[in-house]
Order: C-alpha cells, then structure tokens, then sequence
C-alpha cells in the first residue's frame, strides 16, 4: 500500500466550484487501475490566509501502480485542473509508504 497526497491551496474565488470539480476529480482517478481509495480533508492547521487549503489522499494497491499513474495519467489529470483554475491554485505532492517503525 502507497499513499499518493497532493496538498491544494484554492483561492477563495473559486473554492465552491473547485470543491465541485474536485469530487469529480478523485472520483475520475478511483476508476484508474491501482487506486484503491482517497479521502479529501480540510486542512485545519496551518490555515490560509487567503483561500482554502484541501489535502487529498489516494491510497494505491503498490508502488508499480503510482509509477502507471505517474506515466500514463498524471499530465492529463493535472491538466484539467489547469486549463478550468489556472492560476487559481497550487498543488504539492508527497508519497508516503507506511513505516515499519511503528
């Protein structure tokens, strides 16, 4: 199990229709082979200061499967966001693996 994160920051402009277009978004990578679940948060802490801050987490079936993704997918999904937000948002990406430290 691999967990894919991309951290989003929307300007509060667009925050109602980027939410809607979100939820579209991870249903839309949920049918991609090797996603297995997500879950969108709120992020609480640290706060924007202008805008709204989302954390989504896709959790993939294994490494091979994000690398597919990363290949085959990535720029077409990245790009939808891209050409209905522009500027409007950024996002950061992390890949966690769980440890076996706990």
């Amino acid at each position: 199990m691999l967990i894919y994160e991309v951290n989003l920051l929307v300007d509060a402009t667009v925050a109602v229709a980027y939410r809607a277009w979100l939820r579209e978004h991870v249903a839309q990578m949920l049918a991609l082979p090797g996603f297995v679940s997500a879950e969108v948060f709120d992020v609480r802490e640290p706060a924007a200061a202008d805008g709204v801050c989302l954390c989504v987490q896709y959790r993939l079936r294994d490494a091979q499967a994000l690398q597919d993704y990363l290949r085959d997918h990535a720029a077409a999904m990245r790009a939808d966001g891209l050409v209905r937000f522009g500027d409007r948002f950024t996002a950061t990406r992390r890949i966690l693996q769980p440890s076996d430290a706990g």
